[in-house]
């Protein structure tokens, strides 16, 4: 159902898109808009078994999209540095594949915001607490359960990876003169 990687040796490995996806704060949404174009926006979220958490005002074109399709993807670069003098970069990203749904239930909704909190307001509860129940009837929640993701990195990356492991197990090293 979902494309493989072309470059499979670039792969993260599924331990390493979960560190990407929680240690990253912002990654951009794309739902399918109106007149049936990609609505992509940036967005802060939490990731919590095996899902993502969004929240956002209780009407808009995200939601209307939503509503009309629930199929999104989510992408998030933790990593981004132009090398110049080797006319490339060096990056870790993530692509998520899911469905979006809408948290209807109050006591989902307080634990979404709750965590939500937790990472944006660390050591806040009370403030936090106080936040959700000021904000409480403008805000709206709703959950990416994950179908599939992806993860890479740059090549030079990879190349530096393949290295350390064949001098950690003493082999020779590709790329390496002697």
């Amino acid at each position: 159902m979902f494309r493989e990687m072309r470059r499979l040796k670039q792969a993260l490995s599924e331990e390493e898109i979960v560190e990407v996806l929680k240690a990253s704060n912002t990654g951009v949404l794309a739902v399918i808009g109106d007149n049936g174009y990609p609505y992509a926006v940036p967005m802060s979220y939490v990731y919590l078994d095996n899902r993502l958490i969004f929240h956002c005002a209780v009407d808009g074109h995200k939601l209307d999209a939503i509503r009309q399709d629930d199929r999104v993807s989510f992408s998030v670069t933790d990593r981004d540095e132009v090398v110049p003098e080797k006319f490339s970069t060096r990056y870790r990203s993530v692509i998520i594949f899911g469905r979006a749904k809408i948290v209807d239930d109050d006591l989902s909704k307080r634990k979404a915001l709750e965590s939500i909190n937790e990472k944006y307001s660390p050591g806040l509860k009370m403030e936090g607490d106080k936040e959700i129940e000021r904000n409480w009837n403008r805000v709206i929640l709703f959950e990416v359960r994950i179908e599939h993701m992806s993860g890479k990195i740059d090549l030079q990356t990879m190349i530096e990876r393949a290295r350390a492991a064949n001098e950690a197990a003493g082999e020779s090293c590709p790329g390496k003169t002697e």
